[in-house]
């Protein structure tokens, strides 16, 4: 169960959130194994303000259309999952929507599986 929340500045149309939203879906599918409807998505657009990242960091060059890309998800996957799933990422978003490679900035947050409740007050995978 991944939960994706992408931070980005504003004035992106709806078809730009959605093919991005889409993107990553379809990647977490193909590289992370993740099942068919679990789509936890949420998008906030943001102030150039209120996008605080460094144009540098690492020597990569970022622009003001750096998006963040940050997912909670179950700890197991291997580091060759998570390399592939980053490629498809960047690579899926530049010839989508023309994201910059260096635009792309993911973080996964990997948690037990007991961390998590889909409703009902339950804890499904406990």
């Amino acid at each position: 169960m991944p939960f994706v929340r992408i931070d980005m500045v504003e004035g992106k149309p709806e078809t730009y959130r959605k093919t991005v939203g889409d993107t990553i879906y379809e990647a977490l599918r193909t590289q992370m194994n993740v099942p068919e409807n679990d789509r936890f998505i949420v998008i906030a657009e943001h102030s150039p303000e209120e996008m605080m990242i460094s144009p540098d960091y690492l020597d990569i060059q970022r622009s003001p259309n750096c998006i963040v890309i940050q997912i909670t998800l179950n700890t197991g996957r291997t580091v060759e999952m998570k390399k592939a799933f980053y490629h498809a990422v960047a690579y899926g978003l530049h010839e989508r929507v023309g994201l910059r490679l260096e635009d792309v900035f993911i973080s996964l947050v990997e948690v037990p599986k007991e961390n998590w409740s889909f409703g009902n007050g339950e804890a499904q995978y406990a």
